[in-house]
């Protein structure tokens, strides 16, 4: 009995045998890639130029009998796949530096051949800025803004310049996604500064979103975009680059211009199958991003992430953006300004104002009048005492100050370099508890010298007490000169948010170590020069700011 068995299993293994020899046949023989070529071109090399012309593009393209697929692999820490074997990449590490490429050609049953080459590329881009702004010179942690509306959205990725730089096509609510995907949320993003490597590492406590359309990628099936489980753990290359999408050409002040690359198939939170991730601004605590869609480059994912990480129903979610109006000024009735309202700032101030300013502030007509629905407040070229610009600034100290509430103005900036224009607040305790100490917010301040470019910035006690730390961000808009805009800033026990037309740049975490947790005032100015203002143009003669409306929510 037991012989007829052995001879059993001998028959069945050689005909299990000759069923593979038969299938390997059918699948075709097995052949090596040979004769593996790889050539490149470094992108503006000439005899002046022998490393490039800085943009640090080359274009490589490998060649082998038998291959049907190639991957490439970088000493900078990429790693592509070129189904065709060309393959255009851009080196972004400052200077002039060699690079080592490895390209694989795989051939059919998986069978595989190799060839390295050095490559010596120059390259100019850098932005050192927002490498700081994303490590804080050493490691920062950043988190989904899931309090913001628009944390998560997806538009139109075309050359429509209304409409390819904003969610247009869906804007997530704060925290919407708590419920389907409150993995979104608990994602811990950490971007490193190691020597002069930028690196990025992504805590996701073991489960990442995903669209639905790639479901599949993590093994999990369905309609509807998941929480499934997948492995983001361990340390990534980050390249910089310059930006080359579609906004650099139709809007170009609506992105920084530089692009982050993520080595080892690194994402941002939401799995859209990309790595590739474009700034569109970036300040020391909130960052949003632009992303195409992995295999539809006519959609773009936009998120927002800050440094503040948001907690659901702690304060800092929709009910902070105030609706009961409590007090205003709609600059109805022509003449001074109300004065139970508005009382002046007069004259020259100790050192300009602090700041080397050149204006002397009056409070004449001239200056300052409401007219046609408007505050109008004019800078302009006359001698006053010792000065050689007049000006106004108009306060509502001692009528009204508050705590915590929204803010809003409509404003129209004036014209001319060296003008200084302000909408701001200023702690009510300024005079026993001394300036940076009392705390000021600046909801806008603009640059005549830089058209455009809209500042908000909060001033308190820095390390030293006896300086200040100015928490500054910027935006650029168009026509703040000739157009009214909306310049607002939110304000709670918990956060400060400024935006300009309802557009968040710059948020910072209050608490109660700072001076934020006490009545302030508001205050209107046009300043003349000074540390801020810069040179003022040889040919200004006068311009104004033009107000429609100040009003404050609770």
């Amino acid at each position: 009995m037991k012989k007829i068995n052995k001879l059993y299993i001998l028959f069945a293994f050689l005909f299990m045998l000759a069923g593979c020899q038969n299938d390997d046949h059918s699948f075709g023989d097995i052949n090596a890639p040979k004769d593996l070529e790889l050539k490149f071109v470094i992108q503006g090399k000439d005899t002046e130029n022998p490393d490039g012309d800085g943009s640090g593009i080359v274009q490589f393209t490998a060649t082998a009998t038998n291959a049907i697929s190639y991957r490439y692999i970088f000493s900078d820490g990429d790693d592509k796949n070129s189904p065709t074997g060309t393959l255009t990449k851009r080196f972004t590490k400052t200077g002039t530096n060699v690079y080592s490429v490895t390209v694989i050609a795989s051939g059919t049953g998986g069978v595989t051949s190799s060839v390295t080459e050095n490559i010596t590329v120059y390259s100019d881009f850098t932005d050192a800025q927002a490498v700081e702004w994303l490590t804080g010179g050493s490691s920062k942690k950043w988190y989904v803004a899931a309090d913001e509306k628009g944390h998560l959205g997806v538009g139109p990725n075309n050359d429509d310049a209304g409409v390819n730089w904003k969610p247009e096509y869906y804007s997530a609510n704060p925290f919407e996604k708590s419920e389907v995907g409150p993995c979104l949320y608990n994602n811990e993003i950490t971007f490193i500064l190691d020597g002069e490597q930028l690196k990025f590492e992504q805590n996701n406590f073991g489960s990442s979103f995903f669209n639905a359309k790639y479901l599949a990628d993590a093994g999990g099936t369905g309609s509807s975009d998941l929480c499934l489980n997948y492995n983001t753990s361990g340390q990534k290359n980050v390249l910089l680059s310059p930006t080359e999408s579609i906004l650099m050409t139709t809007n170009r002040d609506k992105t920084r211009g530089t692009t982050m690359t993520f080595g080892g198939n690194g994402f941002m939170a939401y799995y859209i199958k990309q790595t590739t991730y474009e700034i569109l601004s970036i300040t020391e605590n909130r960052m949003e991003v632009r992303a195409l869609m992995g295999d539809d480059p006519s959609l773009a994912w936009y998120m927002i992430f800050t440094t503040n990480k948001p907690v659901q129903g702690g304060g800092t979610g929709p009910g902070e953006d105030f609706d009961n109006l409590v007090w205003s000024d709609e600059f109805d009735v022509d003449g001074v300004p109300d004065p139970t309202k508005w009382k002046y700032d007069l004259g020259t101030g100790t050192n300009g104002w602090g700041n080397q300013e050149l204006q002397s502030y009056t409070n004449t007509a001239a200056n300052s009048k409401v007219q046609g629905g408007k505050l109008i407040i004019t800078a302009k070229k006359e001698v006053i005492g010792t000065s050689q610009y007049s000006s106004a600034r108009l306060k509502s100290e001692g009528l009204y100050d508050f705590k915590y509430g929204k803010v809003e103005f409509s404003a129209k900036l004036p014209t001319g370099g060296g003008t200084w224009p302000a909408l701001w607040m200023l702690g009510s305790n300024y005079q026993t508890n001394t300036w940076p100490a009392c705390g000021e917010i600046d909801i806008m301040e603009h640059k005549g010298n830089f058209p455009n470019i809209i500042h908000g910035t909060l001033h308190y006690p820095s390390a030293n007490p006896a300086f200040s730390a100015n928490n500054t961000a910027t935006k650029t808009i168009t026509n703040a000169s000739t157009e009214f805009h909306k310049y607002s800033m939110i304000w709670t026990a918990t956060s400060i948010k400024i935006y300009v037309d309802d557009m968040l740049y710059h948020s910072v975490a209050n608490n109660s170590t700072l001076p934020f947790n006490a009545n302030f005032f508001l205050i209107m100015n046009v300043a003349m020069g000074g540390t801020f203002g810069g040179a003022v143009a040889s040919d200004f003669s006068q311009s104004s700011m033009e107000v429609e409306y100040v009003r404050v929510y609770q």
